[in-house]
């Protein structure tokens, strides 16, 4: 496979020496969406090692990666692994997988997690949390000494926000509008509209509710928010806030799939 995506994150933040390719002879094959994730998952199941602590994300992506560790658990290829899942829904998963389970109150160091992102931006700083678990998945992930994240290239964005789609915050249900509200104007500059997350999409049915009992507002940017940093600051300190899903400076590999091939980036 041809390389692809070395010049997304620049020269001073990557180590291109992992870049996957392959003869430039060959045509390249043009592969679904879910087989891209297929494939950027199995690359980063490829640094699991017998006897690791590995926390198991949750996600689209992320599944797939949790059901090549399964297989290579029952092949006898690895051994000694112990899972830590990032949500209600992975360690469903890996139960019916076989995958002996524990938590960061046995573990409290992981040595390895895998997870997917909703969006990358050139810095390796991510969005994560569409699907929910955003509080699990930073909880895990914020423990483990190497952070793998997979994605297919369209995940890809120039700044956080950038895709025009939700970055989540997870906050208490009590007075949910009030601190929508306070949400929204921290960030008016960027054009900012919260919605809360329904169980029925937009506007439909009851709200979401998270695996700890929480709701998410679903923030959306028209510009870019400014210094991240400074942005998770701010969020944090509203009461009622319990995390959000920008996830700064936490990746150490990123790993993405695409129409030309398959890039692992480590940060440097």
């Amino acid at each position: 496979m041809a390389v692809a995506y070395p010049q997304f994150f620049g020269t001073k933040k990557v180590d291109t020496s992992l870049m996957v390719s392959s003869s430039s002879s060959i045509s390249p094959v043009i592969l679904s969406q879910d087989e891209l994730k297929k494939v950027a998952a199995y690359k980063a199941v490829e640094f699991v090692e017998s006897g690791m602590v590995v926390g198991l994300g949750t996600g689209s992506t992320a599944k797939h990666a949790v059901d090549k560790i399964a297989e290579l658990l029952h092949s006898g290829k690895l051994k000694n692994i112990v899972g830590i899942p990032t949500s209600t829904i992975t360690h469903e998963q890996a139960v019916s997988l076989g995958i002996p389970l524990s938590d960061l109150n046995k573990h409290p160091i992981v040595d390895l997690a895998i997870d997917g992102a909703d969006e990358v931006d050139p810095q390796m700083n991510l969005v994560k949390g569409r699907g929910g678990s955003l509080l699990r998945e930073k909880m895990v992930e914020s423990a483990t000494k190497k952070f793998i994240v997979i994605v297919d290239e369209s995940k890809l964005v120039n700044y956080i926000g950038g895709s025009g789609l939700a970055m989540p915050v997870e906050i208490v249900p009590f007075c949910w509008e009030f601190t929508l509200k306070r949400l929204e104007m921290l960030f008016i500059e960027a054009g900012c509209v919260g919605k809360l997350r329904t169980t029925g999409g937009s506007g439909g049915e009851g709200p979401y509710v998270t695996d700890n009992g929480n709701y998410i507002i679903d923030l959306y940017f028209k510009k870019d928010m400014g210094d991240l940093k400074d942005a998770s600051d701010a969020i944090l300190r509203l009461a009622g806030v319990v995390e959000h899903g920008m996830f700064i400076d936490m990746a150490t590999t990123v790993i993405v799939a695409g129409k030309l091939g398959v890039s692992v980036t480590n940060k440097l």
